[in-house]
């Protein structure tokens, strides 16, 4: 039986996340995850509205009497988001909740009416992007070369680029990396299980982090451990989790975010409008992955760089394969998503240097690209049986590997660094202080392009960056 991805990813964030009931959506197709029996609407009049028109068709749509439509967290935040109770969590599969989607078809001719959105499912924001990631990392001996290859500028702390991080903390012993001499920030809260395991992501900031100093060495990089918990948080707490993200430190020249969600709509996400309003009024730029789920549908927050407002402050980044000509299979596409960056098979730092930590894989590998794509690329290459896909099953033990510093990785997760360290080189180079414009003069002066599904796209690609010749593509890939 060929791996179930969504599938799989949906049952470890579940249990990562045990105490927040989750259902597949939209309706019963899998495309994101989010909150059983419970909507968000902006707090005050809008609440109000939305329980109130929620109550009054609920006997119809779900059998719910009207004292059992409320507000299931009344306090507000800095979001302006109320979560409201619309249906039992415990009612049902994961395979999508009727009383979330019937909360949402009541408020459908009043929204037409405002002229704006009053309520949105509670999604769950991941670094597993769409709950499908690119890949799992791959272990290199600690002699491999990182790819990219460390830029040679030199570090000057006068002019050193602020970048923030929001992801998995940093591995304890991340400062034996020479590349991550300039990063600070918070710790990964839990690196391995009770066995001395490594856990699923773990590493995934500190790669991150390496592979942005890599790019643009004149940078000040503090990584924040906002998405620990299996990378995956819901959209009510990640607002205010990224507004803690700027209070620390105060907004950064850029803002490297490798996590998000679709959500089948194109304006955007409720829970954390407010901050990406602050953020359009800030001089931050926010440069975000756009996904692994080889789809055009519109994925939050990288999709707001197609928003009327947001155009100079976002930054939406795809992944190419590793000869930079493509796109790779898995990264998400279409006019929303501004430039490409590698993103397969980068090679860089998942620890420090010290004591050998083995990783179990969770996924297993397909016997064909997954996406009908037609090179040896991550979803069959290298070959590996993984807990998650083969549970159960004698026949499939899955392969265990040792890390001793150095890991391969792919995923759009890092193509977003790349993009984020040739803006702040962009800016060190020219002496620019303005990430904004110096985004424009970096995307003005792109000489290099990529096919992804037969357009033309821009694709930044860093002097140090190494290209591998891979099989050309079968027909139609």
């Amino acid at each position: 039986m060929a791996p179930q991805r969504f599938r799989e990813q949906f049952d470890q964030i579940q249990r990562s996340m045990s105490d927040v009931p989750l259902a597949m959506g939209p309706d019963d197709s899998a495309e994101f995850l989010y909150e059983k029996g419970v909507v968000l609407a902006r707090d005050g009049e809008e609440a109000r509205l939305v329980e109130d028109t929620v109550r009054e068709h609920f006997t119809t749509f779900a059998g719910l009497g009207a004292d059992q439509v409320r507000r299931a967290s009344p306090e507000t935040n800095r979001t302006g988001i109320t979560r409201i109770r619309v249906g039992d969590p415990g009612e049902g599969d994961g395979r999508g909740d009727p009383a979330v989607a019937n909360a949402l078809r009541s408020l459908r001719a009043t929204e037409g009416r405002a002229g704006r959105r009053l309520i949105s499912r509670n999604h769950v924001v991941s670094i597993a992007v769409n709950a499908c990631p690119g890949d799992e990392p791959v272990p290199v001996p600690r002699t491999t070369p990182p790819n990219p290859a460390p830029d040679t500028t030199p570090y000057e702390a006068d002019t050193a680029v602020g970048v923030l991080v929001v992801d998995t903390g940093l591995m304890h012993d991340y400062r034996s990396c020479a590349l991550l001499a300039h990063t600070t920030g918070d710790a990964q809260l839990r690196e391995c299980d009770d066995d001395g395991v490594l856990q699923q992501y773990v590493g995934h900031g500190t790669f991150i982090a390496g592979v942005l100093a890599a790019v643009a060495p004149n940078t000040d990089i503090i990584v924040r451990n906002t998405l620990n918990d299996c990378g995956a948080i819901l959209e009510s707490e990640f607002g205010e989790k990224l507004f803690e993200a700027v209070d620390g430190h105060g907004w950064p020249a850029v803002l490297s975010l490798s996590a998000g969600t679709s959500n089948g709509r194109t304006d955007g996400l409720l829970g954390i409008h407010a901050f990406m309003e602050e953020l359009r009024d800030q001089g931050t730029l926010l440069v975000a992955a756009a996904g692994n789920n080889a789809s055009a549908t519109p994925f939050w927050p990288a999709a707001y760089a197609a928003l009327p407002g947001w155009e100079n402050a976002v930054l939406s980044v795809g992944a190419l394969r590793s000869d930079g000509e493509f796109g790779a299979c898995f990264s998400n596409h279409g006019s929303w998503v501004r430039a490409y960056a590698p993103g397969e098979r980068l090679t860089g730092a998942l620890t420090g240097f010290g004591t050998p930590v083995p990783y179990v894989y969770q996924h297993s590998s397909y016997d064909d690209c997954r996406f009908g794509f037609g090179y040896a690329c991550t979803c069959s290459h290298p070959r590996h049986t993984g807990v998650l896909s083969e549970p159960g099953d004698p026949a499939g033990k899955p392969d265990q590997v040792m890390f001793d510093g150095h890991a391969q990785w792919s995923g759009t997760s890092f193509a977003a660094p790349v993009a984020a360290g040739l803006v702040a080189a962009h800016m060190t180079a020219h002496k620019e202080t303005d990430p904004r414009a110096a985004r424009r003069q970096l995307l003005a002066a792109v000489a290099d392009y990529a096919e992804v599904r037969g357009a033309h796209v821009p694709a930044l690609l860093p002097p140090t960056w190494r290209p591998d010749p891979v099989d050309p593509p079968a027909a139609g890939a």
